[in-house]
């Protein structure tokens, strides 16, 4: 069977409610031993922004990987989620909140949801969504910048249930709107809502959106030690929002459902939400927020987030009862936003609040040592200047347009030992990382897509998804197959 015959098998399976997370499992077994996944929620189906798709291009032509199709969209920091032949994005255009059922192939629209929203962000950022939907037992699950958590059927996009959590719970004035990416444990939906004075953490029942347990507030934060060595005192009116995403990672027998919130680390029983243990993470800067994921192995949970908070690893202790600092490194991966990644004993990530001196950093994870950084620059710095006529950049040797030349605060995801980057201005590369340094395989540039790009990108069944603020775009990064000739043509 060939890669296409195989996509057209599993596309008609994955529009039969009920087995659509089989779908990595099905085409696995597929056609010259290629394996395809889904990419069904927030950093894929690992939860880690890995996917085990074989069968892909080892490097792309200068114009870049094939333009398959693209999307005009609207605003928002959410990435696509996909199962199957069907891309699901959310996005605002003006006052409305659109959830968009797309057709993989071809980028059609197979069906649209939509809410009113009257979100603005207060330091001007655009007001779309910042959570990433969810696909998980023939549902749709968005989490919409105003606090609207909505089930939709994945089949025909009708409404299944809605909670306001606005209103549900009350969730103080907050910095850039409801943003936690929800996941799934079982026929639990968990969301880090942020409300008071114990419902930072909410679990859902995937049905019928019933509350099931609360967590997390004032009974967790009042009264611990800081970074500063003071107690922390609950007044009821803290910003309590948190933009990372939960993860859940079993040790000892026992699953801890990990959470960053705004305060720091929560750990919680994932079936009752009773709490084990909890540890400050914070920066001294009052307008900041934690925002990447906890990275785990083992018995060590990384947390990372800008605003000069830096890093932390942190071990469990025996019985799952609390933590021990590891190594702490304020001035290493200050990740503003994306998660990094641990493999073989390194940690790669971006580094910096802002774009100028952002950096690409290798750090060894016994000892916290810095391996190595990169800015992405590949060319002398001088050789570069801005076109007049297409304000892109060039050379000045050849005239030739080149992609911008800097990582800033990127994103990437990992495809067996190489990774795909994209840059906050639309350079898309494949590399390879390693405890000596970083080797550049691909790059190119779009432009189609332009700054803002810090939506990570997504990879699903050989195709990559990449957008900003209007656009969707989805590119054909499957190996190229050479058919066999027909004897006697």
């Amino acid at each position: 069977m060939t890669r296409s015959a195989a996509r057209r098998a599993g596309r008609s399976i994955a529009s039969v409610p009920g087995v659509l997370l089989l779908m990595g499992v099905i085409l696995s077994g597929l056609g010259h031993g290629a394996q395809a996944e889904d990419w069904p929620w927030f950093l894929g189906s690992t939860h880690l922004g890995i996917s085990h798709e074989t069968d892909l291009a080892k490097k792309w032509p200068a114009s870049g990987p094939p333009v398959l199709w693209k999307a005009t969209i609207g605003e928002g920091y959410s990435a696509p989620s996909v199962v199957g032949d069907r891309v699901i994005i959310h996005h605002r255009i003006r006052k409305q909140e659109f959830v968009d059922c797309l057709k993989a192939t071809t980028g059609e629209r197979l069906w649209r949801y939509e809410t009113t929203t009257s979100y603005v962000d207060p330091y001007g950022y655009n007001g779309g969504p910042r959570a990433t939907p969810l696909i998980a037992q023939g549902l749709v699950i968005t989490f919409g910048a105003e606090g609207r958590l909505i089930c939709l059927d994945l089949e025909h996009g009708q409404l299944k249930w809605e909670v306001d959590c606005a209103k549900k719970w009350r969730v103080p004035e907050h910095f850039f709107g409801f943003g936690c990416s929800p996941i799934i444990d079982g026929q639990r939906l968990i969301v880090l809502v942020g409300g008071q004075p114990n419902s930072g953490v909410v679990a859902f029942d995937l049905a019928t959106g019933n509350v099931l347990w609360e967590a997390v507030g004032k009974s967790t934060w009042d009264g611990c030690v800081t970074s500063t060595g003071k107690p922390y005192r609950w007044t009821g009116e803290e910003m309590v929002v948190s933009y990372s995403s939960p993860v859940i990672h079993e040790v000892d027998g026992k699953r801890h459902l990990l959470c960053l919130m705004r305060q720091g680390l929560v750990s919680l029983d994932p079936e009752t939400g009773k709490e084990r243990f909890h540890y400050w993470f914070r920066a001294r800067v009052h307008e900041s927020v934690n925002a990447a994921r906890p990275v785990v192995w083992g018995r060590k949970i990384l947390l990372v987030a800008a605003y000069e908070a830096g890093s932390v690893l942190l071990e469990l202790q025996p019985g799952g009862v609390g933590v021990i600092e590891v190594w702490k490194k304020p001035d290493q991966l200050q990740a503003h936003w994306s998660t990094p990644f641990y493999d073989q004993g390194v940690i790669y990530g971006f580094s910096g609040r802002h774009e100028n001196g952002a950096m690409l950093q290798a750090v060894d994870a016994e000892s916290g040592e810095l391996l190595w950084e990169e800015s992405g620059l590949n060319i002398d710095a001088e050789l570069l200047e801005r076109s007049s006529q297409t304000g892109r950049l060039k050379r000045r040797d050849t005239g030739e347009e080149v992609p911008w030349p800097f990582f800033g605060r990127g994103s990437k995801i990992r495809i067996g030992d190489r990774y795909i980057l994209w840059s906050e201005r639309g350079t898309l590369m494949l590399g390879e990382f390693s405890r000596q340094g970083y080797r550049e395989v691909s790059r190119t540039g779009w432009e189609d897509l332009s700054y803002p790009t810090w939506v990570a990108p997504v990879l699903a069944n050989g195709q990559l998804y990449l957008r900003d603020e209007d656009t969707l775009l989805c590119l054909d990064v499957a190996e190229p197959r050479i058919e066999p000739k027909t004897p006697g043509k």
